[in-house]
């Protein structure tokens, strides 16, 4: 089972909205050199919503070559349409990834019951552990804790990232069977998310600050509220400063400051603005 401080990993690239793989290595290096518990290829953070289906593919290939077996590495394959999502999940697992993360279908608004039976399709037809993933605020989507029951028990569909709140958080915890894994998808409650039974936090975060954040989730994981505190407080103007404009503004352009990777976003996504540089600078320095 994945659990404690999982990376939702920025993808590398040049200027020109170019892929840079070489960028990607050194990103994998740096996770596994921090102690990072899992590697979350192409999520959100990553930019799948701009990659086409030969560049997904391609980073999941790469990032699980890198790894090395190393380190656990998590594809994200969902999509609005179940189709596509199946042709992301099947590369991810011929690419040897070790799970997948699939985000609810953005744009569509289906119902439940289009919900399950969406999740429940893509699971039978590609046999590779499968979380779920909940983030209403991008989606326009919500996937509710009764449809997460009903998908808990589908084999492979082991977990589930939910980005709202610790509220819905918790009824996750309460209704769904103990071995049904809960991510919390925001830094600032992935600490109290462990605390009340939850298996980790699928982090922004962890991108700048990789080994405070698995050092955080191991001490929380351990039931040391205290050490955990102490470095969860440390961080928590990075939680809050990498969203001063829509992710992954800030984190790329956090990485590309510690001289990781080029400052390349894609459009419709652009540079940070230079009014949040040093603010965000600080909040790195505070959280090392």
């Amino acid at each position: 089972m994945f659990q404690g401080s999982m990376v939702a990993l920025v993808t590398p690239m040049y200027t020109n909205g170019e892929l840079d793989y070489e960028g990607l290595a050194r990103l994998v290096e740096f996770h596994v050199g921090n102690g990072t518990d899992a590697i979350v290829a192409v999520g959100t953070t990553g930019e799948s919503a701009t990659l086409d289906e030969k560049e997904h593919c391609e980073v999941i290939r790469q990032v699980v070559a890198f790894a090395r077996g190393r380190v656990p590495v998590i594809a994200g394959t969902g999509s609005n349409s179940t189709v596509e999502a199946i042709i992301f999940t099947r590369c991810a697992k011929d690419h040897g990834a070790d799970a997948c993360l699939l985000v609810t279908p953005y744009y569509n608004k289906p119902t439940q019951e289009g919900l399950y039976r969406h999740y429940k399709m893509v699971a039978e037809t590609v046999d590779i552990p499968q979380i779920l993933y909940n983030v209403p605020g991008r989606t326009a989507c919500d996937l509710l804790p009764d449809t997460v029951k009903r998908l808990s028990q589908i084999d492979n569909i082991i977990g589930i990232k939910e980005a709202s709140d610790f509220a819905r958080i918790q009824s996750l915890l309460d209704i769904c069977p103990q071995e049904f894994a809960v991510y919390s998808g925001n830094d600032d409650i992935g600490m109290e998310t462990i605390f009340a039974g939850g298996r980790g936090v699928i982090s922004v975060t962890a991108n700048v600050a990789p080994a405070a954040m698995h050092d955080m989730c191991a001490k929380a994981l351990a039931g040391d509220r205290k050490g955990a505190e102490a470095i969860n407080t440390r961080l928590a103007a990075l939680h809050r400063k990498l969203f001063v404009e829509s992710n992954p503004i800030p984190v790329k352009w956090a990485v590309h400051d510690m001289g990781m990777i080029d400052n390349g976003i894609r459009l419709p996504m652009t540079p940070l603005s230079d009014t949040h540089h040093e603010e965000i600078r600080q909040a790195m320095r505070v959280g090392e």
